[in-house]
C-alpha cells in the first residue's frame, strides 16, 4: 500500500524545523538571502531547497491571521512530470510508496517542459542541468523511518503513513476544523500524496497551493512530445 503525508496547517507554527531537517538529512547547502521584510526565508524553492514554509499575513473577517504552508512536492498519484519525461531512468515512481523520484538522468530532459508540466510549480533546475525536489526521504522510509520533516515536527502538523490511514486522519481533522471555519478543506486529496488541510481559501496560503483541473491537463506541445518520444529514443540508440 502506498504512503502519504497529511499536513495540518492549522497547527503549523512556522518553526521551520521541517525545512531545516530536510536540509540536514539531504546535506543541502544554505541559500544566500537578504532581508525581504518577511520571516519567510529563502524566497523560494530551489535545486538546494526542497521544502519551504511559506508565510502570509491576511486579514480575514476583520482579524489578522498568520497563514503557514510547508510547501513541497505533492508526489502526485498520476504525476504529470513522469508522463512528460517518458524516461524511467530519469523520473520514476517507487511502486511501494508512490514517491516520485528524480535521478541525475534528468540532465537529459527538457527541464522547461518538466517544470511547466507540474501543477504545483515544484521542480527546480540546477547549474548542472539536472532537476531536483523532495523524494519523500525514500532512503529513510525504506528503512522503517519517518521522513526527516515529519520526525522533527513538534506540533503534529506533519504526519506520514499508509495512504488510507492518512486520508482517514485528514478527514477526521477536517470535520473538527469545519466547526471553527466553514471554509476549511483538504487540497486535491484524491490526486496527491501530500494532503494539506487549510482553514481558509487555499489561494491565501500560496498561489500554487491547489491545482486547477486545467493545470492537470496536458498541453499540445507536451502531447506531441510524448507521441514522438519513442521515435526519438529509437533514433538516439541508432546513432
Amino acid at each position: 500500500m502506498s504512503k502519504s503525508f497529511f499536513v495540518d496547517t492549522t497547527v503549523c507554527t512556522a518553526c521551520r524545523g521541517c525545512q531545516v531537517a530536510c536540509k540536514q538529512w539531504k546535506n543541502l547547502p544554505a541559500e544566500n538571502t537578504v532581508n525581504r521584510g518577511t520571516n519567510e526565508n529563502p524566497a523560494d524553492l530551489s535545486f538546494n531547497t526542497y521544502k519551504l514554509v511559506r508565510m502570509r499575513e491576511e486579514v480575514i473577517d476583520g482579524k489578522l491571521k498568520w497563514l503557514f504552508f510547508p510547501d513541497q512536492c505533492r508526489h502526485c498519484v498520476e504525476p504529470p512530470c513522469l508522463s512528460t519525461a517518458g524516461d524511467p531512468a530519469a523520473i520514476f515512481k517507487d511502486e511501494a510508496t508512490g514517491a516520485v523520484i528524480y535521478t541525475s538522468k534528468t540532465k537529459g530532459l527538457n527541464a522547461k517542459e518538466i517544470i511547466e508540466s507540474c501543477p504545483y510549480n515544484i521542480p527546480r533546475k540546477g547549474k548542472n542541468g539536472a532537476l531536483a525536489k523532495c523524494d519523500m526521504c525514500l532512503d529513510r522510509v525504506q528503512n522503517g523511518l519517518l521522513p526527516a520533516c515529519v520526525k522533527t515536527c513538534p506540533t503534529g502538523a506533519m504526519n506520514f503513513g499508509e495512504r488510507e490511514e492518512m486520508l482517514s486522519l485528514a478527514n477526521k481533522r477536517l470535520g473538527e476544523i469545519k466547526k471553527i471555519s466553514s471554509a476549511a478543506m483538504l487540497l486535491d486529496a484524491d490526486d496527491v500524496r501530500v494532503i494539506y488541510l487549510v482553514a481558509y481559501k487555499p489561494e491565501l496560503y500560496h498561489k500554487f497551493a491547489v491545482a486547477s483541473v486545467f493545470d492537470f491537463g496536458i498541453t499540445r506541445q507536451m502531447a506531441l512530445a510524448k507521441m514522438f518520444r519513442p521515435v526519438k529514443n529509437i533514433a538516439s540508440r541508432l546513432v
